[in-house]
Protein backbone atom coordinates (compact mmCIF):
# COMPACT_ATOMS: atom_id res chain seq x y z
CA UNK A 1 0.00 0.00 0.00
CA UNK A 2 1.42 3.48 -1.17
CA UNK A 3 1.76 6.56 1.23
CA UNK A 4 -0.85 8.59 -1.39
CA UNK A 5 -3.50 5.49 -1.01
CA UNK A 6 -2.98 5.68 3.13
CA UNK A 7 -3.56 9.31 3.11
CA UNK A 8 -6.74 8.76 0.66
CA UNK A 9 -8.37 5.95 2.95
CA UNK A 10 -7.80 8.29 5.69
CA UNK A 11 -9.40 11.34 4.18
CA UNK A 12 -12.23 9.17 3.29
CA UNK A 13 -12.65 7.77 6.55
CA UNK A 14 -12.26 11.60 8.03
CA UNK A 15 -15.61 13.21 5.67
CA UNK A 16 -17.52 9.53 7.18
CA UNK A 17 -16.73 10.89 10.49
CA UNK A 18 -18.17 14.61 9.65
CA UNK A 19 -20.56 13.27 7.73
CA UNK A 20 -21.75 11.29 10.39
CA UNK A 21 -21.31 14.25 13.03
CA UNK A 22 -23.16 16.53 10.92
CA UNK A 23 -25.79 14.20 11.39
CA UNK A 24 -26.20 13.42 14.73
CA UNK A 25 -25.92 17.53 15.60
CA UNK A 26 -28.96 17.84 13.44
CA UNK A 27 -30.58 15.23 14.97
CA UNK A 28 -29.83 15.98 18.43
CA UNK A 29 -28.09 19.24 18.73
CA UNK A 30 -24.37 19.66 19.27
CA UNK A 31 -24.63 19.09 23.26
CA UNK A 32 -27.01 16.36 22.81
CA UNK A 33 -24.41 14.38 20.92
CA UNK A 34 -21.82 12.11 22.17
CA UNK A 35 -18.84 10.37 20.38
CA UNK A 36 -20.46 7.36 20.96
CA UNK A 37 -23.54 8.60 18.70
CA UNK A 38 -20.73 9.94 15.48
CA UNK A 39 -18.95 6.54 15.97
CA UNK A 40 -22.37 4.53 15.43
CA UNK A 41 -23.35 6.54 12.39
CA UNK A 42 -20.30 6.23 10.70
CA UNK A 43 -19.95 2.30 11.20
CA UNK A 44 -17.03 3.01 13.26
CA UNK A 45 -15.94 2.04 17.26
CA UNK A 46 -15.59 5.62 19.72
CA UNK A 47 -12.10 5.03 19.81
CA UNK A 48 -11.71 5.22 15.86
CA UNK A 49 -12.97 8.77 15.78
CA UNK A 50 -9.96 9.98 18.03
CA UNK A 51 -7.56 8.62 15.79
CA UNK A 52 -8.73 11.24 12.94
CA UNK A 53 -10.63 13.99 15.51
CA UNK A 54 -9.42 15.30 19.19
CA UNK A 55 -13.08 15.52 20.45
CA UNK A 56 -16.18 16.08 18.92
CA UNK A 57 -15.62 19.87 19.07
CA UNK A 58 -13.28 19.59 16.95
CA UNK A 59 -15.69 17.24 14.62
CA UNK A 60 -17.85 20.94 14.64
CA UNK A 61 -15.07 23.03 14.21
CA UNK A 62 -13.92 21.50 10.80
CA UNK A 63 -17.77 21.79 10.01
CA UNK A 64 -17.91 25.34 10.82
CA UNK A 65 -14.35 26.25 9.06
CA UNK A 66 -15.14 24.24 5.96
CA UNK A 67 -18.84 25.42 5.56
CA UNK A 68 -17.79 29.27 6.25
CA UNK A 69 -14.99 28.72 3.62
CA UNK A 70 -17.55 27.23 1.26
CA UNK A 71 -19.73 30.19 1.37
CA UNK A 72 -16.76 33.06 0.92
CA UNK A 73 -16.09 30.38 -2.08
CA UNK A 74 -19.55 31.23 -3.32
CA UNK A 75 -19.23 35.03 -2.83
CA UNK A 76 -16.92 35.67 -4.65
CA UNK A 77 -17.56 33.30 -7.42
CA UNK A 78 -20.98 35.59 -7.59
CA UNK A 79 -19.54 38.94 -7.37
CA UNK A 80 -18.88 41.00 -10.23
CA UNK A 81 -16.48 43.75 -9.19
CA UNK A 82 -16.69 45.63 -12.85
CA UNK A 83 -20.98 45.55 -12.72
CA UNK A 84 -23.26 48.27 -11.39
CA UNK A 85 -24.07 47.61 -7.54
CA UNK A 86 -27.48 46.32 -7.89
CA UNK A 87 -26.23 44.09 -11.06
CA UNK A 88 -23.36 42.90 -7.82
CA UNK A 89 -25.52 42.75 -4.37
CA UNK A 90 -28.41 40.74 -6.32
CA UNK A 91 -25.64 38.52 -7.76
CA UNK A 92 -23.92 37.46 -4.50
CA UNK A 93 -27.78 37.75 -2.41
CA UNK A 94 -28.97 35.31 -4.87
CA UNK A 95 -25.81 33.24 -4.37
CA UNK A 96 -25.91 33.15 -1.18
CA UNK A 97 -29.67 32.71 -0.32
CA UNK A 98 -29.86 29.46 -2.93
CA UNK A 99 -26.57 28.09 -0.83
CA UNK A 100 -28.58 28.12 2.35
CA UNK A 101 -31.19 26.50 0.91
CA UNK A 102 -29.62 23.42 -0.71
CA UNK A 103 -27.35 23.13 2.41
CA UNK A 104 -29.96 24.12 4.79
CA UNK A 105 -28.73 21.30 7.15
CA UNK A 106 -25.15 21.83 7.37
CA UNK A 107 -25.77 25.55 7.07
CA UNK A 108 -28.19 25.67 10.31
CA UNK A 109 -25.07 23.69 12.10
CA UNK A 110 -22.36 25.68 11.30
CA UNK A 111 -24.03 29.01 12.13
CA UNK A 112 -26.29 27.94 15.46
CA UNK A 113 -23.54 26.17 17.05
CA UNK A 114 -20.75 28.74 17.20
CA UNK A 115 -21.39 28.89 20.60
CA UNK A 116 -19.63 25.29 21.45
CA UNK A 117 -16.46 26.21 20.12
CA UNK A 118 -13.55 26.32 22.10
CA UNK A 119 -12.55 30.23 22.35
CA UNK A 120 -9.54 29.67 19.72
CA UNK A 121 -11.73 28.01 16.82
CA UNK A 122 -14.50 30.34 17.59
CA UNK A 123 -12.28 33.57 16.86
CA UNK A 124 -10.85 31.45 13.80
CA UNK A 125 -14.86 31.13 12.53
CA UNK A 126 -15.95 34.86 13.28
CA UNK A 127 -12.80 36.06 11.20
CA UNK A 128 -14.57 34.04 8.37
CA UNK A 129 -17.89 35.36 8.79
CA UNK A 130 -16.09 39.44 9.00
CA UNK A 131 -14.96 38.73 5.66
CA UNK A 132 -18.09 37.45 4.61
CA UNK A 133 -19.59 40.57 5.63
CA UNK A 134 -16.99 42.75 4.84
CA UNK A 135 -17.65 41.42 1.16
CA UNK A 136 -21.03 42.60 1.15
CA UNK A 137 -20.45 45.69 2.79
CA UNK A 138 -18.22 46.71 0.08
CA UNK A 139 -20.98 46.03 -2.32
CA UNK A 140 -23.17 48.58 0.11
CA UNK A 141 -20.80 51.02 -0.14
CA UNK A 142 -20.10 51.11 -3.46
CA UNK A 143 -24.16 51.47 -3.96
CA UNK A 144 -24.33 54.46 -1.99
CA UNK A 145 -21.20 56.18 -3.03
CA UNK A 146 -22.44 55.67 -6.74
CA UNK A 147 -26.41 57.03 -5.31
CA UNK A 148 -27.30 53.57 -6.38
CA UNK A 149 -28.91 52.46 -3.20
CA UNK A 150 -30.78 54.55 -0.76
CA UNK A 151 -29.16 53.78 2.94
CA UNK A 152 -28.94 55.68 6.15
CA UNK A 153 -26.73 52.92 8.17
CA UNK A 154 -24.72 50.98 5.44
CA UNK A 155 -23.13 48.80 8.54
CA UNK A 156 -26.68 47.74 9.64
CA UNK A 157 -28.16 46.86 6.30
CA UNK A 158 -24.90 44.83 5.44
CA UNK A 159 -25.76 42.67 8.75
CA UNK A 160 -29.78 42.56 7.66
CA UNK A 161 -28.80 41.45 4.37
CA UNK A 162 -26.88 38.68 5.89
CA UNK A 163 -28.70 37.72 8.55
CA UNK A 164 -32.27 37.32 6.61
CA UNK A 165 -29.64 34.85 4.24
CA UNK A 166 -28.21 33.02 7.28
CA UNK A 167 -31.76 32.52 9.14
CA UNK A 168 -32.83 30.15 5.55
CA UNK A 169 -31.36 27.37 7.02
CA UNK A 170 -33.49 27.29 10.17
CA UNK A 171 -36.92 26.97 8.35
CA UNK A 172 -36.17 25.83 4.70
CA UNK A 173 -37.30 22.56 4.04
CA UNK A 174 -36.75 20.53 0.79
CA UNK A 175 -40.17 19.36 0.78
CA UNK A 176 -41.59 23.35 0.97
CA UNK A 177 -43.58 25.21 -2.37
CA UNK A 178 -40.00 27.10 -3.14
CA UNK A 179 -37.01 25.32 -4.23
CA UNK A 180 -33.56 26.68 -3.61
CA UNK A 181 -33.22 28.72 -7.10
CA UNK A 182 -36.52 30.54 -6.57
CA UNK A 183 -35.43 31.51 -2.88
CA UNK A 184 -32.43 33.14 -4.45
CA UNK A 185 -34.55 34.83 -6.67
CA UNK A 186 -36.77 36.13 -3.71
CA UNK A 187 -34.08 36.79 -1.63
CA UNK A 188 -32.02 38.88 -4.18
CA UNK A 189 -35.38 41.23 -4.96
CA UNK A 190 -35.87 42.12 -1.89
CA UNK A 191 -32.12 42.79 -1.11
CA UNK A 192 -32.74 45.08 -3.65
CA UNK A 193 -35.99 46.89 -1.99
CA UNK A 194 -34.10 47.58 0.79
CA UNK A 195 -31.29 49.16 -0.54
CA UNK A 196 -33.56 51.09 -2.17
CA UNK A 197 -32.17 49.92 -5.57
CA UNK A 198 -35.35 47.72 -6.48
CA UNK A 199 -36.10 49.47 -9.92
CA UNK A 200 -33.10 48.39 -10.88
CA UNK A 201 -34.00 44.62 -10.32
CA UNK A 202 -34.08 42.37 -14.08
CA UNK A 203 -36.90 40.43 -14.96
CA UNK A 204 -38.46 37.49 -12.40
CA UNK A 205 -37.23 33.96 -13.72
CA UNK A 206 -39.91 31.78 -15.58
CA UNK A 207 -39.69 29.82 -11.86
CA UNK A 208 -41.63 32.72 -10.56
CA UNK A 209 -44.39 32.69 -12.71
CA UNK A 210 -45.60 29.04 -10.83
CA UNK A 211 -45.92 30.37 -7.58
CA UNK A 212 -48.48 33.17 -9.12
Amino acid sequence: MTDETTASRSELTRRRLLDAALEAFAERGFHGTTTRDIASAAGMSPAAVYVHYRSKEDLLFELCRTGHLATIATVERADEPGAEPATRLSSVIRAFAERHAEGHTSARIVNYELAALAPDHRSEIVELRRDITRRVRAIVDAGVDAGAFDVDDPRTTTNSLLSMGIDIARWYSDRGPLDPQQIGDFYASLALRIVGAAESYPPKSTNDQSNK
